[in-house]
C-alpha cells in the first residue's frame, strides 16, 4: 500500500529540498507539529457543537472545507496541483482511510466522553509503530512492546472501570463501550494515515497531497451525505461549527501535521500530536463543563507514559 520514499519514482515537484540544514527542518517539523495540537485540540468542542448535523455530515463537509482552503493555499503560493492518473487508485486509498478515520471519530463522541475518544484515538502512535515494522520492515526494541503493553493496560483501566461504563443505551446518546470501540477504530485509520503522509512526502508537495487526501476522502463520504441530508434543522451556530472543523483542526491542523511529516520521524510528530488529549480535555472542562473522571484521567496518564516509552 504505501511506498518507500527511496523508490526511483520521485516527484520533481516536491518541495522537501535537500539542501536545507537537516537541524533547521527537525526544529521546523517541531514548531508545526506544535501548531497543529493547538489546532487539533478545537476539535471535540465543536464537534459537539455541530449537532444536530450527523457524524457523516460533519466529516463530509469537514474535509470538504479542508479541500478548498488547501486548494485555495496552493493557487496562492503556485505549487503545481495536478495528479497522474496512475496515482489515483492510491490516493483513493488514503481518501477512504482518512474518511473512515474522521467518521469513527466524530461518531465516538456522541457515546462516550471527550477523555475516553482522545486517550484512546491517541493510541495511534502505537499502530504507527507496528505498522512501520510490518509494511516498512522497521524491527521494533523489545522495550517498545513493553510500552505498548502499558498503553493498553492504560486504555483498559480508563475504560474498565468507569461507573457507567456498563449502561448501553445507543438511542440516548450512551453507549461508552461502542463509542470506544469507534475510538479505536480511528486510532488505527489514523496509523494508517500518518504512514501514507510519510511515504508520500517526497512524491508530492504539501498542498498537492492534503488536495487529494481530503478531497477524496470527501467524494467517499458523498453519497452518504446525501442520504442523510435535510432531514433535520441547520441552526447558524451548527453551521458556524461545522465551518470552523473544516478550517481549524482539518485544513490548518492537519496540513500542519502533514507538514511535520515531511521534517520529522513520524514518530515523534504523532507524540507531538497525543497531547490534543490534554488541550481537548481542557477545552471541555472550559466550554461544555464536561469534568473527566478520576479513572479516566489516570488511565489517560498512564496510557501517555506508555505511548512515550513506544516513541522515545
Amino acid at each position: 500500500m504505501m511506498q518507500s520514499h527511496s523508490s526511483q519514482e520521485i516527484d520533481t515537484d516536491a518541495t522537501v529540498s535537500t539542501d536545507v540544514d537537516p537541524k533547521h527542518r527537525s526544529w521546523q517539523g517541531l514548531l508545526y507539529a506544535c501548531l497543529a495540537v493547538f489546532f487539533f485540540s478545537t476539535s471535540p468542542v465543536f464537534i459537539r457543537l455541530a449537532a444536530p448535523f450527523t457524524s457523516v455530515e460533519i466529516a463530509f463537509w469537514r474535509l470538504g472545507i479542508a479541500a478548498l482552503l488547501v486548494l485555495l493555499l496552493g493557487l496562492v503560493t503556485r505549487q503545481p496541483l495536478l495528479l497522474r492518473l496512475r496515482e489515483f487508485p492510491r490516493f483513493l486509498l488514503y481518501g477512504l482511510v482518512t474518511a473512515l478515520h474522521f467518521i469513527f471519530y466524530i461518531a465516538s463522541l456522541s457515546f462516550t466522553t471527550i477523555a475516553h475518544s482522545l486517550a484512546i484515538v491517541y493510541t495511534s502512535p502505537i499502530f504507527v509503530a507496528l505498522f512501520s515494522a510490518l509494511v516498512l520492515r522497521e524491527a521494533l526494541p523489545f522495550r517498545k512492546y513493553i510500552g505498548i503493553a502499558v498503553a493498553v493496560i492504560g486504555v483498559a483501566f480508563m475504560a474498565g472501570f468507569e461507573p457507567h461504563y456498563t449502561a448501553c443505551q445507543p438511542q440516548e446518546g450512551h453507549c461508552m463501550l461502542l463509542g470506544d470501540g469507534l475510538a479505536l477504530l480511528s486510532a488505527i485509520c489514523y496509523g494508517i494515515y500518518s504512514i501514507a503522509g510519510r511515504g508520500e512526502r517526497d512524491r508530492h508537495p504539501l498542498f498537492r497531497y492534503t488536495f487529494y487526501v481530503y478531497g477524496l476522502a470527501a467524494l467517499w463520504l458523498l453519497p452518504l451525505t446525501l442520504y442523510f441530508a435535510f432531514r433535520h434543522a441547520y441552526p447558524l451556530p451548527a453551521l458556524g461549527a461545522v465551518i470552523a472543523l473544516g478550517v481549524l483542526p482539518l485544513g490548518l491542523g492537519h496540513t500542519l501535521y502533514n507538514a511535520s511529516l515531511r521534517t520529522l520521524h513520524a514518530t515523534y510528530a504523532n507524540l507531538i500530536a497525543t497531547q490534543e488529549v490534554t488541550g481537548g480535555i481542557l477545552l471541555g472542562i472550559l466550554w461544555l463543563h464536561e469534568i473527566p473522571s478520576l479513572t479516566a484521567i489516570i488511565g489517560v496518564l498512564v496510557t501517555l507514559i506508555g505511548i512515550m516509552s513506544v516513541l522515545l
